[in-house]
This record gives structure tokens, C-alpha cells and sequence, in this order.
């Protein structure tokens, strides 16, 4: 039985991909990645670089990101991603990076990708998720990219964040007091904000209860509050983007930012919008984020059924839609 159990596991974890670990470097920085590839015996192939959204992610996202690369290797693309700065193992601090920092990461690594023989330069596309909103348009304003995919991706961080507070208050069922409370906090931290406030300064005025904010996520914060994609959204204009939006979200208010992306992208005519009415922010079934048990069992025995229904065979379609040349002769 345990054996069986343990094959299943083995088998579902597998994936029809080769994965090798690269180092790009960066200045004096070293960037420690993942290099997923088609197994189709291709001597190149497309690739698709992954641009992570907020927190210490690391390449491969606990393995949350190779049902996808495996859907992008069907369809004849490469998937690069890497370690945050300061996550496993990898030199820096995440925390220190802006928006603008982590735009000139990833075009460090799409530069280092078309320099290799066994990617199609001319095949090099984006995706990005949430905080990575703010960072996809950077990266196409300072190299070329093919495409982009964005999943729930951010628009305005102020507006954002108090879309999700007031989201996670409704949902937890507040009271009009604790509402009005929160709200008040908001307030306070965004005057602090925009005073260049010090750590120390928002912690007195929290009366000591910084609820889990640290010097180093303050700084973050200090550093990108201000970020607004919609000017940066020009730079995506003409290119094929598939903007993918999830029906119980509340960390982005997702109507505010299909409006936002058809206003910047419908002139160029290349903006595909996917609605899936079941998924959470993350692209996950609601039905099973909501149960950490759910979650842990599907990613053991069915890590590809853990996203919302359809949302893998769509961007597999949307890659084989963009590449005419992904017929090449092996």
C-alpha cells in the first residue's frame, strides 16, 4: 500500500520537461536559476521567463511552477525562473529591491537567454504574477519581449492595498467598528509613507503593535508604494499579452485592472483577457485553497489539477497561437 502510495506520488511529480540549474550573472550579483526544457529534441526553443510576486520565492516556487513550465514545454517553450535575492541560499535581500531593481534583473536574464544557441531570441516572452504587474512593463520598456502573460497583476499599490483589506475584512465578516478601525490604521501608515517615515515612527504610532510588519518589509513598502502600472502599460502595445483574472480575488481588484489593461492595450489590438469565476488570486480552485489539507493532498497525488479548470490548457494555446515557428523541423 505505502509503496503504491509513494509510486503515485513519484509519478504525479514528474514532469515531461528537463530542468537544469544555471547562473547568470549580474554585475557582480550571481542569479541562481532554473532552466526548464522541452524534451521534443529541438536544438531551440522559445522560452518563457518568470517574473515572481511578492515574498521570498524561490525558482522553482516550491515546485508550484512546474505544472505550468511542463504546459509551456508542450507547446515548444523553455521556462526560466530563479532564486530571489536572499532566498535559498542566494545572495542580497529581496526586500531591498524596487520595482525598477527587479525590472533590470529579469532584463539581465532575458539578455543572458538570447545569448544562448538553444534560445530563440526572436521567441522570448514574460510571465508574471500580481506585484509582478508592476515589473512586466519595466522589462518590456528596456528589452525586447514577444508576450506576456500576467496573472492577477496590480495596477495601483495604494488602490490595491486597500482593495484587499476591505476584501479580507468583508470576508472575515467585520464589524462597522473594526472596519472603520483598519481603515484608520491604513490611513495612518499611508501619511507615514508618504513622510519617508522611519521604521521606528511607524511602530509609536502603531502604539507598539507592529503586526508583523519588520524594518526590512517597511523599507520595501517605503521604497515601491507609489508604483502605478498604468503609464508603464504603454510599453506593452502591439505585443501579444493574455491577461488572466480570477473571480474570488481579493488581493487585486481585478475589475479595476481589466479596465485598466483594454484603456493602455486595446489600440494595439494584441490584449486576450481570461476569466476564471472559480479561482483565487494565486489561479488556484477555490474549493481546495481554502483547505490546507486539499491543498497539500492535491499537490502530492494531482499537482496539476491544484489550478482552475482550463487555465493550463489556455496558456499552453495562447503560446501555440503566438508561434508560428514552433513547427520547426527537430
Amino acid at each position: 500500500m505505502t509503496a503504491g502510495l509513494v509510486g503515485v506520488v513519484l509519478w504525479q511529480n514528474s514532469y515531461d520537461m528537463d530542468e537544469q540549474r544555471v547562473s547568470i550573472r549580474r554585475g557582480g550579483h550571481t542569479l541562481h536559476g532554473v532552466l526548464a526544457v522541452p524534451r521534443d529534441g529541438r536544438q531551440r526553443h522559445g522560452l518563457v521567463v518568470y517574473v515572481h510576486g511578492d515574498g521570498p520565492v524561490d525558482a522553482t516556487h516550491d515546485d508550484g511552477y512546474k505544472p505550468m513550465w511542463e504546459t509551456n514545454a508542450r507547446a515548444g517553450y523553455a521556462s526560466l525562473s530563479w532564486d530571489k535575492p536572499g532566498v535559498a541560499g542566494a545572495s542580497g535581500n529581496w526586500l531591498d529591491q524596487s520595482m525598477d531593481d527587479r525590472a533590470d534583473e529579469a532584463a539581465a536574464a532575458v539578455a543572458w537567454a538570447r545569448a544562448r544557441p538553444d534560445i530563440d531570441g526572436d521567441r522570448i516572452g514574460l510571465w508574471g504574477a500580481s506585484q509582478a504587474g508592476w515589473v512586466l512593463p519595466k522589462i518590456a520598456a528596456k528589452t525586447p519581449v514577444s508576450f506576456v502573460i500576467a496573472l492577477s497583476p496590480a495596477v495601483n499599490w495604494l488602490q490595491q492595498g486597500r482593495y484587499n483589506l476591505l476584501a479580507e475584512l468583508r470576508a472575515d465578516s467585520a464589524s462597522a467598528a473594526r472596519i472603520r478601525a483598519e481603515t484608520a490604521r491604513s490611513d495612518t501608515t499611508r501619511r507615514l509613507l508618504e513622510r519617508h517615515a522611519a521604521f521606528e515612527e511607524y511602530v509609536r504610532a502603531m502604539h507598539g503593535d507592529a503586526d508583523g510588519m519588520t524594518a526590512d518589509r517597511w523599507s520595501f513598502i517605503s521604497k515601491n508604494y507609489t508604483a502605478d502600472a498604468t503609464q508603464d502599460l504603454r510599453a506593452l502595445r502591439g505585443i501579444p499579452v493574455l491577461l488572466t483574472l480570477a473571480g474570488h480575488d481579493i488581493n487585486v481588484d481585478t475589475a479595476d485592472t481589466e479596465r485598466t489593461y483594454h484603456k493602455a492595450l486595446d489600440p494595439g489590438g494584441a490584449l486576450t483577457v481570461e476569466h476564471y469565476p472559480d479561482a483565487t488570486h494565486s489561479l488556484l480552485k477555490r474549493s481546495i485553497e481554502q483547505s490546507d489539507l486539499k491543498i497539500t493532498l492535491t499537490a502530492l497525488f494531482s499537482p496539476r489539477s491544484l489550478f482552475a479548470d482550463g487555465f493550463l490548457d489556455s496558456q499552453q494555446q495562447f503560446l501555440k497561437e503566438i508561434s508560428p515557428g514552433n513547427n520547426a523541423t527537430p
